[in-house]
């Protein structure tokens, strides 16, 4: 979408097909209602406007409140969008550790199932993963390392997989950290993109970007 040339009111991201998602599930359950769907509301604006662009009266409009009431449950715009990064980071560590997945033997169908499980969960949470990506610089330098560690500990669950692979001969023998770094990027610019209402739904995606990391692991001959 057009994000910084123009500038999105509340009504205009309330009635955003492109910003619709899963988002509101991924909040923790010990907050409050207003302040979940402040959050819920934050991430729209953010996903749609940018940080700096964003102000506390845009994220306390889409929820019919007024601008000091954002203040009353976050005490800052940055602790607002902290609090979507590290929520959107936890989530998608969590759901890729599933121990239905951990629990696969074979190496080449462990990583398609946790390549087919991020994919799923970037298209299906794509505006919360868009402000993940985009939003990271505008973080305190302290919540900064705390996303960072989180992001190393994925990095490095993707990296384990496909060196197991590599290990005991299912995957060609390439260059682990590369590999992992264009699995990565590929299924996470989905979130540039995708959109719930298009042609193709969370768990398609979730096949073809798994059949893709394979391909770029196969064995030669």
């Amino acid at each position: 979408m057009a994000r910084r040339q123009a500038r999105f009111t509340a009504q205009d991201l309330a009635d955003d097909p492109r910003l619709r998602d899963h988002s509101p599930e991924l909040w923790r359950p010990d907050l409050g209602e207003v302040q979940r769907g402040l959050l819920s509301s934050a991430v729209r604006c953010f996903a749609a406007n940018g940080f700096h662009a964003t102000t506390t009266r845009d994220i306390a409009e889409c929820v019919g409140l007024s601008p000091a009431a954002l203040y009353v449950h976050f005490p800052s715009k940055e602790l607002v969008l902290f609090e979507v990064i590290r929520a959107g980071h936890e989530r998608v560590l969590e759901h890729i550790r599933d121990p239905a997945i951990m629990e696969i033997e074979g190496s080449a169908e462990r990583l398609r199932a946790i390549v087919s499980a991020y994919t799923v969960w970037h298209a299906r949470h794509h505006v919360t993963a868009r402000v993940c990506q985009m939003e990271l610089n505008h973080l305190t330098p302290e919540h900064y390392g705390e996303i960072v560690e989180l992001r190393h500990q994925t990095n490095g669950y993707f990296r384990g997989a496909v060196a197991r692979g590599v290990a005991d001969g299912s995957f060609a023998k390439v260059d682990v950290k590369r590999v992992t770094r264009a699995m990565l990027s590929l299924t996470i610019d989905l979130v540039r993109w995708y959109r719930l209402d298009g042609p193709d739904s969370p768990e398609q995606l979730g096949e073809f970007y798994a059949d893709l990391a394979l391909k770029l692991l196969a064995p030669e001959g």
